[in-house]
């Protein structure tokens, strides 16, 4: 086995050596990791909608709440992005045996354009997103498919010899360029393509970085989705203009779009998938676009599914010095206040809820605070059971849901979420609220997947071969 494939997540490039010298440097201000200093708090109720009225019935949630608590996160966390523009589809390539015979392979690229004055029509910026989609080639109907959002071009995601080779950038340089050297298969272990293949499931993969380049020194706007839509000579964002996550959640929608127009999808069933910093994306886009089937995000730490109240590892504070530009500008005014957010993850969680969402966190990634994200997913389950569909715990306290005034009740108070124990380690949760804690580092295992599929396979399974 290639040893450098295991460590995969835990080293992207001049990202994770910058993101490692930040864990240190926040360490040595002597981050939290001790439960009894967590502190004390209280979240604010997603059933409570700004009227004062109780959610009480489903569609009180769907019309008016879940919108309500989608228009914070746009003002206050992540910033509101534009309308998209048209974009073009391009299939570049197909190969109906590929992987040995396994797979219908396509490659992709939906490309985007900003023009010059009407003039000329002069394409002045395009951005090419590079799509990589498997398909069994044994199932004749459309298939449920794993979007995965990754950290690497297609050719570094698979061993396959024939995925083409494109420019990325450097981060060196702040250019796109051809690579100089090619290494395939890098992320083998953390995409298991054969093993989804043979479950009967496609799986798309697109980089992130083709959305908007993640470069160190914040400057990756003037590449990417959002120099599309600046006037010539704007530098500057409104304080609720969309930061690198919304980005990153739009070009997740655009690639969307695409998937709803492939006849081997199944486009009913598809499920959106990301680690670390993409586990936050992946939530906001499965938020804001509920063609998303389902979402699994994995490790995906503060202001991803991690409870910002709670002070354990990483904080609101680590988040506004390091990754600022993650974020709308407003969401830097709660750098030190963290008690007067009009949100908490659990909301985040919510607004996928009835659809499936499984959650993951490591047992070593304390930086990720493993119990804030099993918390988190407890208060979000009466938005679930509002549903009919069950959380990451059955037992709710009597006082939730129980009549008009109530809401989430007693599950908004930080001593009754201790109140639960925590599931064992490596035993999935498998409600359409799931939860799982591996043992280990903040990465996705092998293990991880056999728990996407199972879930996947309880909620939206696919078709039998031959189908």
């Amino acid at each position: 086995m290639n040893t450098s494939k295991n460590n995969y997540f835990a080293r992207i490039g001049p990202l994770c050596l910058a993101l490692a010298v930040i864990f240190i440097t926040c360490a040595t201000r002597a981050a939290n990791y001790d439960e009894s200093k967590v502190g004390t708090y209280t979240l604010p109720d997603p059933l409570l909608m700004k009227s004062g009225d109780t959610v009480t019935m489903t569609n009180e949630w769907m019309n008016l709440r879940r919108n309500e608590i989608i228009q914070l996160y746009k003002g206050y966390i992540y910033g509101s992005g534009p309308d998209w523009r048209n974009m073009l589809d391009h299939k570049i390539e197909m190969d109906p045996q590929a992987l040995g015979g396994t797979a219908v392979r396509k490659q992709i690229n939906l490309e985007f354009y900003n023009y010059g004055p009407r003039t000329n029509d002069e394409v002045v910026t395009n951005l090419v997103f590079h799509v990589l989609l498997y398909t069994p080639a044994n199932i004749r109907k459309p298939v449920p498919t794993f979007l995965c959002l990754s950290f690497s071009p297609n050719y570094q995601e698979v061993t396959d010899p024939n995925v083409l080779v494109y420019p990325v950038w450097d981060k060196k340089t702040d250019l796109s360029a051809m690579p100089t050297n090619i290494v395939r298969g890098d992320a083998e272990d953390a995409w298991p393509i054969q093993k989804i293949l043979a479950r009967g499931y496609g799986v798309a993969m697109v980089d992130y970085e083709d959305f908007e380049p993640d470069l160190p020194d914040h400057s990756g706007w003037k590449y990417g989705v959002r120099s599309l839509y600046l006037q010539p000579g704007v530098t500057n964002f409104d304080p609720n203009a969309w930061g690198a996550i919304s980005t990153w959640a739009w070009g997740a929608t655009r690639v969307m779009d695409y998937l709803q127009t492939d006849n081997e999808v199944d486009h009913d069933r598809i499920i959106l998938v990301g680690h670390s910093r993409l586990g936050k994306t992946a939530l906001w886009a499965g938020a804001q676009d509920t063609r998303f089937a389902g979402v699994i995000a994995s490790c995906s730490g503060e202001m991803g599914a991690s409870l910002a109240r709670r002070d354990y590892g990483e904080t609101v504070n680590d988040m506004c010095k390091h990754f600022p530009y993650w974020f709308c500008g407003n969401f830097i005014d709660y750098s030190n206040d963290i008690s007067d957010l009009p949100v908490d993850t659990h909301m985040l969680l919510s607004l996928i809820a009835p659809r499936p969402l499984f959650l993951t966190a490591g047992s070593e990634d304390t930086w990720g605070d493993p119990r804030g994200v099993y918390e988190a997913a407890i208060a979000a389950t009466p938005v679930y059971h509002l549903f009919g569909e069950k959380g990451v715990i059955t037992n709710l306290p009597p006082d939730v849901l129980t009549n008009a005034m109530n809401g989430t009740g007693s599950l908004l108070n930080s001593k009754t979420l201790e109140s639960y124990p925590p599931p064992p380690l490596d035993k999935p949760i498998m409600n359409n609220l799931g939860y799982l804690e591996h043992t280990g580092k903040h990465a996705v295992l092998p293990s991880d997947w056999d728990a996407f599929l199972d879930f996947a396979d309880k909620y939206l399974p696919a078709p039998a071969a031959s189908q």
